[in-house]
């Protein structure tokens, strides 16, 4: 039971935990149905929509600017009376049909809670990777790049988001090298051509990065050869990590609407088999995670929250 500390209750219709492209969607739909809505978000709106740089795959923009397509969301969310509210949700809490989103302000009172708290990147837990996190070792090129000129990089990764960053480290950067564990990429075919056409990048095949070393700041890594086991240092000045995501499913743990991996499992409506709780994007059993997948659940979620409300509204308990 999450310590509540007798913080003021504040009714609503919907609680939506998390303001990526999935959680604005489901805002905008759910307000829109004249439901009062909240969305909880720790920091930016947006999600990792703000860590790319550019974003060429959503309908309506041939290139938009991953931050200016994450202000735009949220000036949607916003637009039929939605609130947000920059806060962090400590505790999820269930009283029959209605949920108690407990957060260090205050404790939100809802029939529907939509989780939209997305994924993080995957660490490579490996010697060095903590220790020189911030000291050249980074998850976000688009954060990190620039602090990074005329620098020697590894990306670590055959993934869309290992060589997409890749190829966006190359404007800053004198070399980027990615290493894969495999011996041919796994993004996008688009991706992996603009990567062999640029000359700044090179590959290592069939491999991983044991070790991360350096002092102060990266100096070198640790690579294994996975078909013949030799190890060799080979020296860089920075290590940018994209090895998959995990999910930011800790909230709803206990309520087992989970997979093993810590998914969380919902239907083609986005509904988990609580019902009441829904969950959008990155955080989903899913194939696909992407902006547009998000903000696909989105709109399904929160037109699914008006027909549960309306459920409840046809058959009190």
């Amino acid at each position: 039971m999450t310590e509540k500390n007798e913080k003021p209750f504040v009714e609503v219709d919907v609680v939506v935990v998390g303001a990526g492209p999935g959680g604005m969607t489901a805002a905008l739909y759910a307000s829109r149905a004249n439901l009062k809505t909240v969305v909880l978000e720790k920091g930016l709106p947006g999600g990792e929509v703000n860590n790319t740089a550019d974003v060429e795959n959503y309908p309506g923009y041939a290139k938009i600017s991953g931050p200016e397509l994450a202000h735009k969301f949220f000036e949607s969310a916003m637009e039929f009376g939605a609130q947000h509210s920059m806060e962090n949700v400590l505790g999820i809490e269930l009283h029959g049909n209605v949920k108690h989103v407990i957060t260090s302000k205050y404790i939100y009172v809802a029939p529907v809670l939509i989780v939209a708290t997305g994924s993080q990147h995957r660490k490579l837990n490996i010697p060095g990777e903590d220790l020189l996190s911030g000291k050249g070792v980074s998850y976000c090129a688009v954060c990190d790049g620039f602090f990074f000129r005329n620098r020697h990089l590894v990306v670590v990764g055959g993934g869309d988001s290992a060589v997409e960053e890749g190829i966006y480290l190359t404007q800053f950067a004198d070399k980027v090298t990615i290493i894969h564990r495999r011996d041919q990429l796994r993004a996008q075919k688009i991706l992996q051509e603009r990567a062999f056409k640029n000359e700044k990048i090179d590959f290592i095949w069939n491999s991983t990065v044991e070790e991360i070393n350096g002092d102060q700041s990266v100096e070198s890594v640790t690579i294994k050869n996975l078909k013949t086991d030799e190890t060799y240092t080979y020296p860089c000045e920075g290590v940018f990590i994209y090895i998959g995501l995990n999910p930011n499913s800790s909230l709803v743990g206990h309520l087992d609407i989970t997979d093993e991996e810590g998914w969380i499992i919902t239907n083609e409506k986005m509904e988990t088999k609580i019902p009441g709780i829904f969950a959008v994007g990155d955080v989903r059993q899913t194939h696909l995670r992407q902006i547009a997948t998000a903000v696909g659940d989105g709109s399904h979620a929160g037109h699914m929250a008006y027909q549960y409300i309306q459920t409840l509204a046809d058959h009190p308990s």
